[in-house]
């Protein structure tokens, strides 16, 4: 079936960087909108960043702007979220999505598959 497997969490220090990779098979990433989301301990899922398959568009919440990058590889029907500057509100699962939708001034992807999540903690 169609798969998305995320790679790349782990545990950082505050200030420190991770690159999330989101690796699909089965079919071409590059015809989905793509989205990272993440899903703290009792808060509810985020949308964190998209990239547009349409125009290249991206979107950032406002609170990981200028600290993250969302991109992709083609070649390697991959992609990536480099997450720089972490701080400890970071902290939760991290989800990529292929899907519809759309992506910019809003995160608006509409996941049709969806990884397993790869875990990031930032300790305080």
């Amino acid at each position: 079936q169609l798969q998305l497997v995320e790679s790349g969490g782990g545990l950082v220090q505050p200030g420190g960087s991770l690159r999330l990779s989101c690796a699909a098979s089965r079919f071409t990433l590059d015809h989905y909108h793509i989205g990272w989301f993440r899903q703290a301990p009792g808060k509810e899922r985020e949308g964190v960043s998209c990239l547009s398959t349409t125009d290249g568009s991206t979107y950032y919440v406002d609170s990981v702007k200028g600290r993250f990058t969302i991109s992709k590889d083609n070649a390697k029907n991959t992609a990536y979220l480099q997450m720089n500057k972490l701080k400890p509100e970071d902290t939760a699962v991290y989800y990529c999505a292929a899907g519809g939708g759309y992506c910019g001034p809003e995160f608006g992807v509409r996941p049709l598959v969806t990884g397993q999540g790869t875990q990031v903690t930032v300790p305080s």
